[in-house]
Order: C-alpha cells, then structure tokens, then sequence
C-alpha cells in the first residue's frame, strides 16, 4: 500500500511522520519546501500535488487541511484526485468540515470509481505527535475496515460512526462539547479567584469529583500557567463552530450553547487572540472581571 499524504501543518506533519514510523510508504505534498525537506529526511518521497501523488502510484490519499474548500480543491479541483483519472483509489479526509461538503465531494468521486472516508480527529497536536489521536470515521464499513490498521498508525482509538459525513457529524459534536467545557473551566476557575479562594487548590479539589474530566485536567493547568500556545487555534475552533452552526441549521436544530461559544470564541479573535490556543477563553473573563487566574498575578 503506498499512501499519498496532503496537508503537513501543526496536525498532518505528526501525523505523516507516524505512518512513516509504522512502515508504510508515504509520500507528502504541502506548499512549505521546507516541510517538504523535512519528511523527505524522515523517510518520505515528495510530491507536487495530489495527482503527482496517484501519479507515483499512490492508492490512497490522506488529506488533513484547514477547512471544506481545501478539501474540494485536493479532491475536486486542477491537480487534485480527480484529475489524475484513476479509478479504485480511496480518499481518506482527515480534516474537520462540513459532513454536507463531505457527502457532496464523495458523490462526485463515487461518479468516477474513487471510494472516500471521512475521519476527522479529536486530541491536538500533542496526541498527533504522540500518535493517540481519536479518529471518527464515516464511510463504507468494508472501506473502514480495509483501512483500519492505518488510520489506528496515527491514533489510539479509530471508530466507525456510519455512512460518509458521520465522522464530521461526531467531531462536530466533539467541538460542541470542548468548547463548552473549557470556556466552563474557565468561567468556575475565574469565579474562585474572585471570591478569595486559590483557583490551582479549587482545582485539585474538585478534578476527581463528577466536575473532572479530559478537559478539565488538560486546560486548567495551562490557564493556570498563563500558557495560551497551541494545541488548537481559537480560529480552527472558530472554524468548526462555524461549521457546527450550519449544519444545526440545515436541519432546524437550536444550539444555544454553541451559538454562545461562538460569540466568546468571536470577542478573542478580535482581540488578536485566534492564533492561540483555545485555552485563551480565560482571557475574556479576564477582561469582563479585572481578575487573572494566573499564578502569581494578582
């Protein structure tokens, strides 16, 4: 199997670099040459784009881009998978978008005998570097299970969750509750503070009660710390909020506390803050109440 990998930034590149760990021949396309030098060192072949990819006799190709329209360019467009005019291969998409974008790009690869999963991930870059990734998977179950060992080379959990665009439902419901969560750990740690009492102590009190969780003991160190370096952008999570309210939309479904994050997340951005990670949310309680969490700030 020789898999073509599209998409080498803060979560494609760990991840490529894990396939190669595992063995597989891969080959990588990215528009940054030095990236490109980079995984050629680690043992990787490059390429121009995704139809040099199937050119060079790539069967599956493994994207991991920004959003929908980086997709349906790699997938759809000049140059991309479908150019190359090659039936049989499978495209698996690994970044987070719309589940209706996914269905509307199978469709028209399924016109030309091209199979696709799509398989976002859930953990950041320290899981991708790690290769604990959680991956939701959407697709045919035969296509799932013929590439299961390969997406399992990147993560420590790979599920199915059903027919094409499931997988971008479940991380939507994924971005729903992290968002949520944090900007709630945020919102309690800020609330202790400005009642007198040590937040750090407020948290080793309450994280092996019903309150602790994955979240909890991810980004309340961080907020503590003042650490706001990504892990995952407030603009990636801004992105899939977007992506999160669209599709809520197109079938008339209310999500009031989504709708609210998107608002914090919104206050952030225009605070210069996108490109940090999502635990910034503190800082817009910060700001409303004059108060810091940050050890050693007063």
């Amino acid at each position: 199997m020789k898999i073509g990998f599209v998409g080498l930034g803060i979560m494609g590149k760990p991840m490529a670099k894990n396939l190669l760990k595992a063995g597989y021949d891969v080959t990588v396309t990215t528009h940054k040459q030095a990236v490109i030098d980079e995984m050629v060192a680690a043992g990787a072949k490059a390429a121009k784009n995704a139809k040099d990819e199937i050119e060079q006799g790539c069967d599956v190709i493994i994207t991991m881009l920004p959003n929908s329209p980086q997709v349906k360019e790699v997938a759809l467009g000049k140059d991309g998978i479908l150019d190359a005019k090659k039936s049989g291969i499978t495209l698996i998409d690994m970044s987070s978008i719309d589940p209706v974008e996914s269905k509307t790009v199978g469709a028209k690869l399924a016109e030309a005998g091209i199979d696709m999963l799509d398989a976002p991930v859930s953990g950041g870059e320290p899981k991708a570097i790690d290769g604990t990734l959680s991956v939701m998977v959407g697709g045919k179950k035969e296509t799932f299970d013929k590439f299961y060992d390969v997406m399992m080379a990147m993560a420590g959990s790979v599920v199915y969750v059903g027919p094409l665009g499931s997988g971008n439902v479940a991380k939507l419901a994924n971005q729903m509750i992290v968002a949520s969560n944090i900007g709630i750990v945020a919102e309690a740690l800020t609330f202790a503070k400005k009642a007198g009492t040590d937040p750090e102590l407020v948290y080793q009190a309450i994280r092996g009660g019903l309150a602790g969780s994955t979240v909890l003991d991810a980004k309340a160190p961080m907020m503590l710390s003042g650490n706001y370096k990504p892990g995952f952008r407030i603009d990636l999570h801004i992105k899939d909020l977007t992506n999160a309210l669209n599709a809520s939309h197109a079938i008339n479904m209310p999500v009031p506390m989504t709708a609210h994050m998107m608002e914090v997340m919104q206050e952030l951005k225009n605070h210069d803050e996108g490109s940090n990670d999502h635990d910034d949310i503190v800082k817009y309680y910060e700001r409303m109440t004059g108060v810091s969490i940050v050890k050693d700030e007063k």
